[in-house]
């Protein structure tokens, strides 16, 4: 085996953010950090805030709409056809209520699926779950396997941008234009897409929703609703507001006298992804998630899975008899957590769990060796 490339430092990555330097921070998959100067401009609005309520509130949306131009022209969006929300859970509700279905329609979603988007589905309409086995070798073939899980009765598909688990791109441009040419309407789940990924909206989904708050630097609860032109008439707000008149994307927005700083923030996130030159970012934080599964491939009965070369995720399976339930799942990640101080994602499945790792710019490649030199001991007992 090849000896795995040692990337170098991203310069002053560490700096940028304030994450307790004693924990390896391996999992900004699952809730991401803010860096500092996100951090600061978003307390600046909260300080405005409570400087002078009635200003902030009676002129919030018009701000809204300003921020949302801005993260438009990051992510070469349409500022009409996409809505600021909270999270991508929010997205699929507000997506699967303005589709129309009727008895006997089905929803196809597949077991890479992120547990709240899928029981979203499930509210809606009957679910027809397509089984990925994690050892697909390419995107073709799990087009291949999504595509034979359409029948006549499938009325939308509800699919992951990139998968949260294994870290793999399913709603691939030529897969959503298969479901479409099929009668399909898709429903994209792009949770780690924005920040990661240099075009994420390129697929055309009829609706596609992602967070900022992970790989765009923005606070948490930042993300976007991104509604083809032919549904926007439909998009209704999941609890209606003052604002309803104006229809979408700003009916979708207003939450009254929410905390609506991480919005007005999240184009500092973006542009900061920007001034650190995001594809240098996204080189840096693929080359580490790479070097961290190589050491992890290392240990006896770990098994790398098939990726895409680019993203900052890459995820291996465990032995047989690890983590194959969550309850067994999340007991291994804590146990990490509290005697070797180190956070990653550890997934349950039958026949052998899987570990996730990321990587970031506040990430050194001494943390993924303390994971390859710790980890073993506790597979082995």
């Amino acid at each position: 085996m090849p000896e795995p490339i040692h990337p170098a430092d991203f310069p002053d990555g560490p700096a940028l953010f304030r994450l307790d330097p004693a924990i390896a921070h391996l999992n900004h998959g699952s809730f991401g950090a803010v860096p500092i100067p996100v951090l600061e401009a978003q307390a600046a609005l909260r300080a405005e805030v409570h400087a002078d309520p009635d200003t902030f509130f009676i002129g919030v949306a018009e701000r809204i709409e300003a921020a949302r131009g801005r993260i438009a022209a990051h992510v070469g969006a349409d500022p009409e056809g996409i809505a600021l929300i909270a999270n991508a859970t929010e997205g699929a509700n507000l997506a699967l209520d303005a589709i129309a279905f009727a008895d006997g329609d089905e929803i196809l979603v597949t077991d890479h699926g992120y547990g709240t988007v899928v029981a979203a589905a499930a509210r809606r309409a009957r679910v027809t779950t397509v089984a990925l086995d994690p050892r697909l070798p390419d995107e073709d073939a799990v087009r291949e396997a999504v595509l034979a899980g359409v029948t006549p009765r499938t009325r939308a598909a509800v699919l992951d941008h990139i998968s949260s688990p294994t870290a793999r791109i399913i709603a691939t441009p030529r897969l959503l234009g298969d479901l479409a040419a099929r009668g399909v309407t898709t429903v994209v789940d792009g949770a780690h897409a924005l920040g990661m990924l240099a075009d994420p909206l390129a697929g055309g989904a009829d609706f596609w929703f992602g967070n900022l708050h992970k790989w765009g630097y923005a606070p948490p609860g930042s993300a976007i609703l991104a509604v083809a032109p032919q549904h926007r008439g439909r998009m209704r707000a999941l609890v209606p507001s003052w604002e309803d008149h104006y229809g979408f994307p700003r009916s979708i927005e207003n939450r009254a006298t929410a905390d609506y700083t991480g919005w007005l923030a999240a184009p500092e996130g973006l542009d900061l992804l920007e001034r650190l030159d995001a594809a240098k970012v996204r080189a840096h934080n693929s080359a580490l998630a790479a070097y961290g599964t190589a050491l992890l491939a290392r240990i006896p009965g770990l098994a790398p899975l098939p990726y895409t070369e680019g993203l900052a995720m890459r995820a291996l399976r465990l032995p047989p008899g690890i983590a194959e339930t969550p309850e067994t799942a999340r007991a291994l990640r804590e146990e990490l957590a509290a005697r070797l101080r180190i956070r990653v994602l550890i997934w349950p499945w039958p026949g052998g769990g899987g570990i996730r790792v990321c990587g970031q710019i506040y990430n050194r490649p001494e943390e993924y060796e303390r994971l390859a030199d710790g980890l073993p001991a506790f597979l082995e007992r």
